[in-house]
């Protein structure tokens, strides 16, 4: 191919050069900074394209509010593509299970998700939160018992979610403890893939069983249970979904019970360390919900970027041609930090109206447990804040810790007097 930045005799010009390849390390990032070489890959323009520490080539990244949101509703862009290939990528493993609704296309995407959505609906969290409300108060009783200073991270923040994605699931008591050491390890990179891959195979050998039970328990899933393991074991039943995407569909809905655990820990450190919003937000209840759709926008929730799509057809964009078989990831958390959709993005601002905020994804993608998380936060935030008027950090901040060599991002612990 010719030198695309040289002049080529005859009518027509030359096409445009494609921007650098540039190389996006696994680097450690320090609290709740935002990553600074996403900063830079924005700065160079809203389309660029990136090398991550793993996978094959190289990937389009796309930053701009409007960017994000037209590729994560365009199908044209396949998710499902990209589960066949070793696009370059984060995590040092990387084998998609068949079924798999986070690598699923239309029309198997809303079939897959169609068999869950009876426990993700507005009238289930309703329904659950006043149990979820009962175990807060629990756990927040029994650290006020044990006494100042206290962990909030593993007095609170993380046993919380666990219970809560766990009663959505249907997850017995007693078997909660294992599945949470194992999604934990799936989320890490720090273990590697050998770690990785014998907690993948514990935690979807158990999620097997447990439908394989419902399957055969007659009416489990058919109305007089509602939980997760229930409705897919049903749908496997009647034959709507096969065992094996049953399975699929549920381990990556159990995985995201850690997301809340972190994004409510940067919530609480920024809090903590901010004493203006932290008392507009005691001083003033009614502030609350539009407070945390803002520190939803602000937080940055993961590292680097999530899962990508392969283009399926050229797609010109913003004048940038992306080819068919190209690979491209976009950045939900560049999104969010957009100045054109949110003036001054790198200011928490808690009279925004953060609304337009892609936290939780866009597109068929949209996450699923999206209202549980909600409702959870809103439960921490007024919980906490109610019941602790003086919660205050019991360290130095920069003497708090932060995950590092993990895909989702939050506090290792987070100490706390009252």
């Amino acid at each position: 191919m010719a030198d695309e930045t040289t002049t080529l005799a005859g009518p027509h010009p030359p096409e445009p050069s494609l921007p650098p390849v540039r190389d996006w390390p696994a680097g450690p990032l320090v609290g709740t900074e935002f990553e600074p070489v996403l900063a830079e890959l924005m700065r160079e323009g809203p389309l660029t394209r990136i090398r991550l520490p793993h996978g094959e080539g190289w990937a389009w990244l796309a930053t701009r509010h409007d960017d994000v949101k037209l590729i994560t509703n365009d199908p044209r862009f396949s998710r499902a593509e990209a589960s066949v290939r070793q696009v370059t990528r984060l995590a040092p493993h990387f084998a998609p299970r068949p079924g798999a609704l986070a690598w699923a296309d239309q029309p198997d995407h809303n079939r897959l998700r169609h068999a869950v959505s009876a426990a993700y609906t507005v009238s289930a969290v309703k329904r659950l939160r006043p149990r979820a409300q009962e175990m807060l108060d629990a756990l927040v009783d029994d650290m006020v018992r044990a006494g100042s200073p206290a962990d909030l991270i593993a007095r609170v923040l993380e046993p919380f979610p666990i219970s809560v994605v766990c009663e959505v699931m249907g997850v017995p008591l007693d078997e909660r403890r294992k599945l949470h050491t194992w999604t934990r390890e799936i989320i890490s990179t720090a273990g590697g893939a050998d770690a990785a891959e014998l907690a993948k195979k514990g935690l979807f050998g158990w999620i097997g069983q447990a439908v394989r039970d419902r399957r055969d328990t007659e009416g489990a899933g058919d109305g007089e249970s509602e939980d997760v393991l229930s409705l897919l074991g049903a749908a496997v039943r009647r034959g709507e979904l096969g065992e094996e995407e049953a399975i699929s569909v549920a381990g990556p809905l159990q995985i995201g019970g850690e997301a809340v655990t972190n994004n409510s820990g940067q919530m609480f450190y920024l809090l903590l360390t901010r004493p203006d919003l932290l008392e507009r937000l005691r001083a003033d209840p009614a502030s609350r919900p539009a407070a945390i759709e803002e520190l939803l926008r602000y937080i940055p929730h993961r590292a680097a970027v999530g899962l990508p799509r392969i283009a399926t057809e050229d797609v010109d964009l913003g004048g940038v041609r992306i080819s068919a078989g190209d690979a491209v990831y976009v950045s939900y958390l560049a999104a969010n930090r957009d100045p054109a959709v949110f003036p001054d993005p790198d200011r928490i601002d808690l009279d925004r109206d953060a609304g337009a905020h892609v936290a939780f994804g866009n597109g068929p993608h949209f996450c699923t447990g999206a209202v549980f998380s909600r409702m959870q936060i809103e439960l921490l935030i007024d919980t906490l804040l109610d019941r602790l008027p003086g919660l205050r950090l019991a360290v130095p901040a920069d003497q708090v810790s932060f995950r590092q060599r993990t895909m989702i991002r939050g506090p290792l612990a987070l100490p706390v007097a009252w």
